[in-house]
């Protein structure tokens, strides 16, 4: 998962790199008065996601599976849990009835 943020994230710089070089060159238009920061990065940030769509498809469905077993894993543990507290609600009350 943390490979894929990563990865991400880098497609996500390096769009940033190429759109401000585009617009400090004037081949991009600049923002409307001192947006500019904010139009270069919200620029780059359309520009990336489809890159990021495509590009990373394996590497998502990789991390895709990992949080699905973490899931799964999570919820068999919480289930034993649940059976754990039944079990013991039940002897306490059959405690409670002996006596």
């Amino acid at each position: 998962m943390l490979r894929y943020t990563l990865m991400r994230l880098g497609i996500f710089v390096g769009c940033l790199v190429v759109v401000w070089g585009l617009v400090h060159f004037g081949i991009a238009p600049r923002g409307l008065g001192s947006s500019n920061g904010l139009w270069i990065a919200l620029l780059a940030l359309v520009i990336s996601a489809p890159i990021s769509f495509v590009a990373l498809r394996k590497e998502r469905d990789r991390a895709s599976v990992q949080v699905a077993r973490r899931v799964d894993r999570m919820k068999a543990n919480m289930e034993a849990s649940a059976g754990a507290e039944d079990l013991a609600d039940e002897r306490a009350r059959a405690r409670t009835q002996a006596s």
